[in-house]
């Protein structure tokens, strides 16, 4: 079973599917242009940038490309932006909705930067996102027709959200 779980910046995707994984016996998938933004010692803002100037999207290719082969062996929770349209055999797919007051409240928390700061983050990185997307794949990722659950995130817990998500896919099964 392959499950994916999707939403823009900091709507609870990795939190949400560990609980998830954790419930239904499957490894979690989760990789971040945070993680790889880390490993070149550059801010995660500038790894963007560079992934957006890179030719053809190469960085955003390689990204999917190592995604698609870590989910290919199946068993898994995928966490990340655009796994829900690359992962073309996903049994189930999610989309974690909230406000951009509530994502910068959390990321402002987890971050240690003012809510100011955090919504400038969260606007302009949204928007990258939405435009280098549609840039390199033609996906439209603002366009949820082809996930089986959306949930709103703002009142509930990540828990009572994962309940929620492993209660829909055994109603599915």
């Amino acid at each position: 079973m392959i499950i994916c779980v999707g939403g823009f910046t900091a709507c609870g995707k990795n939190t949400v599917g560990k609980y998830v994984a954790e419930a239904l016996g499957l490894r979690i998938v989760d990789p971040t242009f945070k993680d790889l933004a880390a490993l070149e010692g550059i801010p995660l803002m500038e790894f963007q940038k560079k992934a957006a100037e890179s030719k053809n999207g190469e960085i955003d290719r390689k990204f999917d490309d190592e995604l698609r082969r870590q989910a290919s062996a199946g068993n898994c929770v995928i966490t990340t932006w655009l796994a829900p349209w690359m992962v073309k055999n996903a049994d189930f797919r999610v989309w974690l909705v909230a406000s951009e007051k509530v994502r910068a409240k959390r990321l402002a928390g987890r971050e240690g930067m003012s809510e100011e700061e955090a919504i400038a983050h969260i606007k302009k990185r949204d928007a990258d996102n939405i435009a280098r997307y549609k840039k390199v794949y033609g996906i439209d990722i603002t366009k949820h027709e082809i996930f089986d659950l959306q949930i709103n995130v703002e009142k509930i817990g990540a828990k009572e959200v994962a309940e929620k998500i492993v209660k829909a896919i055994k109603e599915k099964q």
